[in-house]
């Protein structure tokens, strides 16, 4: 009978309350992959991301779809010029140059991006940084 009043005395929030063996944690606040457009200025549009893959899995295609990207942006123009897409994570870089924007009214309103995977190997160093990404 004590053991039970001293359960029910303990606040809800401890129950749930995640202990060290719940998971790491995060120290830092950096995120662990960064798309850029420009050279230094992260992306924070989240893009749609289309896969395709070979059958025989030796190649693969992977195209990304940003709606109204912060590259465009009047205030992020002394930055630079688009010049490519680069993936960046703690593992290092990929790029791609196949960067395409699309227009309305003569303002941009979208890129599509497609980075091209030629060996397994590719596909699983992409598959690492969009883990990281996501």
């Amino acid at each position: 009978m004590k053991l039970l009043s001293i359960i029910a005395s303990l606040p809800l929030t401890a129950a749930f309350a995640p202990n060290s063996a719940f998971g790491k944690t995060r120290l830092s606040t950096e995120l662990d992959a960064t798309i850029q457009f420009v050279k230094g200025l992260d992306e924070k549009t989240v893009p749609n991301v289309n896969l395709t893959r070979a059958k025989d899995g030796s190649s693969g295609v992977a195209t990304f779809q940003f709606d109204n990207p912060n590259c465009f942006d009047a205030s992020t123009a002394e930055k630079g010029e688009v010049t490519g897409m680069f993936l960046i994570d703690e593992e290092g870089d990929m790029m791609s140059t196949d960067v395409n924007a699309k227009f309305a009214n003569g303002k941009p309103q979208s890129i599509e991006a497609t980075y091209v995977m030629k060996s397994p190997a590719e596909w699983d160093r992409f598959m690492r940084f969009m883990e990281r990404y996501a």
